[in-house]
């Protein structure tokens, strides 16, 4: 029987503390809405949220699968890992799963602190919050069904994230929220099921550092209709996706600090051994080189 590849110890950054982040999914009363608004229907939206905030993604009106990006705030570079954050917790997240930013940051870069789907694994192995898919863009539906739609995730992240100085090439894999994903059991091929969300139904994070995050309510609605295929060509059904920024109580954070950068720094504080030698090395040890 194969093991995990990466287990998390006692005390280890892959784990949250129960005792801290529990209170803040529970004490709702005490927040300050900070930013409030819905996402419409085939649509995107960029936006920023501090350390230490609470982010909240609802479904406000019925099923609806949200793609969703995250950066720094502070410096875009550091983004969101979808490929390790799978290798740490598994293709699907829920509460306690934390996500986490690209090398050389590699840090939390937010935490899910509540998930009211709670979606397990059902009889087909599949689960929700997929991190084993990506954003749909308007490349593949041309190279599958040979039309030109604007309005896919990828085109709705590259117009929201676009007055915040970034261009297609930040937007990047995506956390699939409210999606419902898995592989087939013979040939490993992705599928996608109808999403469950109900109206109410909501995830919620803890910002561990200055997020710029960007989202789009997938065209594909709650996934239903096939997109491509044989049965594609009908009206997805789409809903839109309210999304609540707040503060929490200062209180509630006692014992929190924002995330920090990973520690490695190399040889003599020169990643990879690129800094150079302290004393340069005498003549004698030039090499030969085939002519």
């Amino acid at each position: 029987m194969p093991q995990p590849s990466y287990v998390a110890g006692v005390g280890s950054p892959l784990q949250v503390d129960p005792a801290l982040y529990g209170p803040l999914a529970e004490a709702v009363e005490t927040r300050t809405l900070l930013e409030s608004f819905v996402i419409p229907v085939r649509s995107g939206r960029a936006w920023t949220a501090p350390a230490g905030s609470v982010v909240r993604f609802s479904t406000v009106s019925g099923p609806q699968v949200l793609d969703l990006n995250i950066w720094s705030a502070i410096d875009p570079r550091e983004r969101f890992w979808a490929a390790r954050t799978r290798q740490f917790y598994g293709a699907h997240v829920t509460t306690g799963h934390r996500l986490w930013s690209n090398l050389p940051f590699l840090r939390p870069l937010l935490t899910i602190i509540k998930d009211t789907l709670a979606y397990g694994l059902d009889e087909d192995r599949a689960g929700a919050h997929d991190l084993l898919g990506t954003r749909c863009d308007p490349y593949v539906n041309q190279l599958l069904s040979g039309t030109a739609y604007d309005h896919h995730c990828h085109s709705n992240l590259v117009r929201a994230v676009a007055p915040y100085g970034l261009t297609e090439f930040d937007v990047h894999d995506v956390i699939n929220v409210f999606q419902v994903t898995g592989l087939m059991p013979d040939d490993e091929r992705y599928f996608m099921k109808t999403c469950p969300a109900k109206v109410g139904d909501h995830l919620e994070v803890l910002c561990e550092t200055d997020l710029l995050m960007a989202a789009s309510t997938c065209p594909g609605g709650d996934l239903s209709v096939p997109l491509w295929g044989p049965d594609a060509g009908g009206e997805p059904n789409c809903n839109p996706i309210g999304v609540d920024v707040f503060a929490v109580d200062p209180a509630l954070l006692a014992g929190w600090k924002p995330s920090v950068r990973a520690a490695y720094a190399g040889m003599e504080n020169g990643r990879h051994g690129l800094s150079a030698p302290l004393v340069g090395p005498p003549l004698t040890h030039a090499r030969p080189v085939a002519p």
